[in-house]
């Protein structure tokens, strides 16, 4: 899906360029890493809201999809791209290239599809709040919208992937002459990709924090004019203020919509400005682009870390996990060491500066009985 220099391209010194050029450690390293917390995380997200005491709302209906999507995003895209890593040849077959690489970005733009859904019912629960409190069906079809439109707009990859001889290797492989299709294309994927759904998720949220600011301020003055009122107008003041727990709701969808662009950013703006001829074609560049290209799917990685910072109940449920069950309890015993050892020491002090006071005081008798004495 991204824009990969054409492997038989010569830089300005003609000097042939290997488009299959990384840094191998650091290549691994990144991926491994990114697969471990991905798959983890998520598979920790999707025991806690279907399996633990977690309440049913559309919140977490929308994290649900959203973790199924970044899950699979690790099982599909990351660990691809680690086996391929490792082979450098592509072995599966042409079918497999073309479902294979399908797939991988269904998953990319569901992950993306699914905050814009959020973003949506995150806007109607602030501005129709009745409507918000009525039946599930429209939480329900905005999620199928978001797999159908990612389903969709993946279907040109089953056109253009196919198996190549590149460099004397057979890679799955896109590509296109003259250099202008490849414009379009990029524009085309960054457009829907990320640059459309991040215009609708800001437009949601400008709206939603003047919904917010307006409510509150207008609930402000009503509970000021109230305050020497009776009970009922007390109450019926507070109905203009937004429920803390859909504010924290809010907070919790802004910061995971923050990550998302802060985490696409690089690879969109690198890839486009890559494809219309803005930085050069060396091996340093190629090199660069393939690193950015992996940090892609960062914001799966991240999800998970946001919901643990934001849900102490997520974080009680992760951590009775096995694998995070051993890292608690190892914690926790670290701690109780560390309490146990401050508490000996304090009573040591304790214990010495009162010996250290009754020497002071049989000291001080003693003197003044020997001054009595003379």
């Amino acid at each position: 899906m991204s824009y990969i220099e054409d492997a038989n391209e010569t830089d300005s010194n003609n000097t042939s360029l290997d488009a299959f050029y990384f840094f191998e450690t650091e290549q691994f390293t990144l991926l491994w890493v990114l697969f471990v917390i991905i798959v983890a995380g998520n598979v920790g997200v999707l025991y806690t809201l279907l399996f633990g005491r977690s309440r049913k709302s559309r919140m977490n209906y929308f994290i649900t999809h959203l973790a199924l999507a970044d899950l699979s995003v690790g099982l599909i895209n990351v660990l691809t791209d680690i086996i391929w890593k490792t082979t450098v040849a592509w072995y599966a077959g042409n079918v497999a290239c073309k479902v294979i690489r399908f797939l991988q970005v269904v998953v990319t733009y569901a992950s993306t599809y699914v905050l814009v859904a959020l973003s949506i019912d995150r806007y109607d629960a602030i501005r129709h709040p009745m409507k918000f409190s009525g039946s599930w069906k429209r939480a329900r079809y905005l999620i199928l919208a978001a797999w159908f439109f990612s389903a969709l707009y993946s279907l040109p990859i089953l056109i253009f992937y196919e198996e190549k001889i590149v460099k004397g290797k057979l890679q799955c492989w896109i590509e296109f002459h003259p250099q202008w299709k490849w414009q379009v294309y990029m524009t085309l994927v960054s457009l829907s990709l990320f640059i459309i759904p991040a215009s609708i998720i800001a437009t949601c949220y400008a709206i939603i924090i003047i919904t917010i600011w307006s409510k509150n301020a207008k609930g402000f003055i009503k509970n000021t004019k109230a305050v020497n009122g009776s009970d009922n107008s007390r109450r019926a003041s507070s109905r203009g203020l937004i429920p803390r727990a859909k504010v924290k709701t809010i907070k919790i969808t802004f910061v995971i919509v923050s990550v998302f662009i802060l985490c696409w950013s690089p690879y969109i703006i690198f890839d486009l400005l890559q494809v219309f001829g803005q930085i050069p074609g060396t091996q340093t560049n190629i090199a660069i682009a393939t690193f950015i290209q992996s940090l892609a799917p960062l914001n799966s990685a991240a999800n998970p870390i946001i919901y643990c910072l934001f849900s102490t109940h997520f974080c009680r449920t992760l951590g009775s996990l096995p694998p995070f069950k051993w890292l608690f309890k190892k914690k926790k015993r670290r701690n109780r060491e560390s309490t146990t050892n401050t508490q000996s020491s304090s009573l040591s002090e304790f214990l010495t500066n009162t010996h250290k006071r009754k020497i002071e005081n049989t000291s001080t008798t003693f003197n003044a009985h020997t001054v009595l004495i003379h």
